[in-house]
């Protein structure tokens, strides 16, 4: 049985050979007409909320990125984009690295595993 875009992103992350971005960009390599090599750059400084934590999760710029390659049209892009965002918000509570994982609470609103998989969860709806 084939396994679902948001299983694969998952076991990508759990690997521990990517980081959220690259977990999700890697996932859709075949969608962008990319190698998983070249595709995987996309994403290597988007990782940590872009690298300190502070930024965006990483599976959502993952996502966002994804999201360009495959729709190419900018407004749509962006419309579909606000979307995502809006959906991880509600479900986590935060779109923030540094929220999500709790670093100055000590509380963590979502695994990184799992913000993996709900990224990809919602880019798959916007991509129908």
């Amino acid at each position: 049985m084939k396994k679902t875009r948001k299983e694969e992103a998952k076991e990508k992350k759990k690997s521990g050979k990517y980081n959220c971005a690259e977990a999700v960009i890697c996932t859709y390599a075949d969608k962008m007409n990319l190698d998983e090599s070249k595709t995987c750059c996309l994403g290597c400084a988007l990782g940590l909320g872009m690298g300190n934590m502070e930024g965006t999760c990483g599976a959502l710029t993952g996502a966002g990125i994804v999201l360009g390659m495959c729709v190419k049209e900018k407004a749509l892009a962006k419309q579909k984009m606000r979307e995502i965002m809006e959906k991880f918000q509600t479900r986590n509570g935060a779109t923030q690295c540094k929220i999500l994982k709790g670093t100055e609470t000590k509380k963590v609103l979502r695994d990184c595993v799992d913000c993996v998989g709900d990224a990809v969860e919602f880019l798959e709806e916007a991509l129908k």
